[in-house]
């Protein structure tokens, strides 16, 4: 992991001579650290994220590095020092400018390192979290900041500095600025403020204006520049805080609790974040999200349609009422969607010229003429006067449509006419030249009941009614995802839903999903929705309003014949 890692350094840093180690223990108690005499960075292999093996981290792969965020956060701060952190304070440095400038270095570095490669942001915010919560020791009841000026400075330096560096956001640390202005004051504040807006302009080599930077700041906060840093103030009580004990086991002051509480919020915040990716990545990522939810679809049709000869639905609570023959008036309309549907799947022959030296084809005299005058220079003839065309049949593209009904109360009315039409569409696809397989299923209850199935041409019409609730739109569409491949490009596709569009949140936002998919890979949506008020028909899918329920069939074979003839 430590070569994976060093791999990559002298991209982030701007430097190759730079040697990495990732390990358990490493960073000499930090997080991370650099180490300028020695050109080494150490990152403490306990921040790597749970479940990341590290013999897996590929981080050439920039959308890899989301898997262990934190480290590789940590890793890149390390590199912006190793870039910007140039500046030395010389040996005669008050020792209290000099760690003021340390405290001031963090957030110009950031600042600078953000200037020369924005995308590091993200990977800096990552790494925020550990960085504060080890620089302030807040997690350490016996170490966390108090409520003296000197902690509400330092904890200033680290978390609003960082808004101003343009890594942090002003919402994540307005806790802390609340409380810091509550200890300091307004204009105490806003003079640490222009000091270290003043360092975010420094030049990375300017020792001298750091220190100076590093003098004010202690002057502000009425600090001795020449007292070496933690020396107890004789004249001090408890690090300013009467209430604390010496002990350290007092309850957290007002300051600690927004310093976690703003490292909590910016951890947050970048999880939710999208991690900066790549190409590889997003289709790997891609890939493995199709298979996925191919695989769900696949085991959400085994269910509803089932294995084998099962039934595929809850006996107990089924929506299927009996079967009854088919009347002419289907049958008849069975056979013209099979005619319609042969006429839109038929395919002119494309037709191919090609030229040729010798024949079989048609002599073209130009061409007989070039070549005469080729052989006659004594030049080996290039032309070519035959001319033959080839016709080939295009194969007609297969159909899978798939039929999902909504039978809770509201959509009572069709009922008969989707129980007609899902047995008209079963026998046009049996009888039509094209090779066509049909699906229809209804959703209420809580449950998905398939009518026809994939393969099978009913002999009989089948007719359900309505129940209450239960709008698992959600399963239907993946059952007939999975037993129609309707998410997979092979074919002319189309998916008819019959709804009001009245479904839960939760169902709603999963088949929504599903139906983006669906969109996404070419296949047709129709939605038909009654005429009335109040329908609610999901993004993405062509809408057709039904005046009459009994026209159910009609649309639904005008779409297929219209998804048939545009597919190619």
């Amino acid at each position: 992991m430590s070569a994976a890692f060093g791999d990559e350094v002298p991209l982030i840093a701007d430097r190759d001579d730079l040697v990495v180690t990732v390990a358990p223990g490493a960073g000499h108690g930090a997080p991370a650290c650099f180490f300028p005499d020695l050109a080494a960075i150490e990152v403490d292999g306990v921040h790597l994220d749970p479940g990341v093996d590290p013999a897996t981290v590929e981080p050439h792969r920039v959308g890899d590095r989301k898997r262990y965020r934190t480290a590789w956060g940590l890793l890149t701060h390390e590199c912006g020092h190793a870039k910007h952190s140039v500046w030395r304070a010389p040996d005669d440095a008050p020792p209290g400018a000099v760690a003021a400038a340390d405290l001031l270095e963090e957030s110009r570095m950031e600042a600078a390192q953000v200037r020369r490669r924005p995308g590091d942001r993200y990977w800096l915010r990552a790494s925020a979290t550990n960085l504060i919560l080890a620089d302030t020791r807040a997690s350490n009841p016996a170490t966390a900041p108090t409520m003296s000026p000197q902690d509400a400075a330092h904890s200033a330096a680290l978390l609003l500095a960082r808004v101003d560096a343009g890594i942090l956001t002003r919402h994540e640390v307005a806790d802390v600025e609340r409380v810091v202005r509550h200890i300091l004051g307004t204009d105490t504040l806003r003079k640490l403020r222009t000091i270290w807006r003043a360092a975010h302009r420094t030049a990375d080599d300017n020792a001298t204006a750091m220190i100076e930077l590093g003098r004010r700041w202690c002057d502000v906060i009425g600090t001795d520049p020449h007292q070496t840093p933690d020396t107890p103030d004789p004249h001090a009580t408890n690090n300013g805080n009467p209430t604390r004990k010496a002990s350290g086991h007092g309850a957290p002051s007002a300051l600690a609790k927004a310093v976690t509480s703003a490292a909590s919020a910016i951890g947050r915040a970048v999880v939710a974040e999208p991690a900066p990716t790549d190409p590889t990545t997003q289709a790997l990522e891609a890939r493995a999200a199709d298979g996925k939810a191919r695989q769900q679809a696949q085991n959400a049709a085994t269910a509803v349609f089932g294995s084998g000869a099962g039934t595929g639905y809850d006996p107990n609570a089924r929506h299927i009422r009996g079967t009854r023959p088919p009347g002419t008036t289907e049958q008849t309309a069975a056979r013209q969607l099979a005619r319609a549907l042969t006429t839109a799947g038929h395919r002119e022959r494309t037709a191919t010229k090609t030229r040729s030296t010798v024949p079989p084809g048609r002599l073209r005299m130009r061409g007989a003429m070039t070549a005469d005058a080729q052989r006659a220079a004594g030049a080996i003839p290039t032309a070519e006067p035959f001319t033959r065309t080839t016709r080939a049949t295009v194969p007609t593209p297969p159909l899978r449509l798939g039929i999902i009904c909504d039978v809770t109360k509201s959509m009572s009315a069709f009922t008969g006419p989707v129980a007609s039409a899902a047995w008209i569409l079963a026998h046009a696809a049996r009888h039509t030249a094209v090779p066509a397989t049909t699906a229809t299923v209804v959703f209420g209850a809580g449950i998905v009941t398939p009518i026809t199935r994939p393969g099978i041409t009913p002999a009989k019409v089948t007719e359900f009614g309505t129940r209450w609730g239960g709008h698992v739109i959600d399963t239907a569409i993946s059952a007939l995802d999975g037993a129609l491949d309707l998410s997979r490009p092979s074919a002319a596709r189309l998916l008819v839903i019959i709804s009001d569009g009245n479904f839960e949140a939760d169902n709603r936002d999963r088949a929504q999903t599903m139906l983006d998919r669906l969109r996404d890979s070419g296949c047709a949506v129709l939605w038909l929705e009654p005429a009335k008020n109040g329908t609610e028909p999901m993004d993405g899918s062509t809408v057709h309003t039904l005046t009459d329920p009994a026209t159910t069939a009609r649309a639904i074979g005008q779409a297929a014949t219209a998804a048939l003839s545009a597919t190619r």
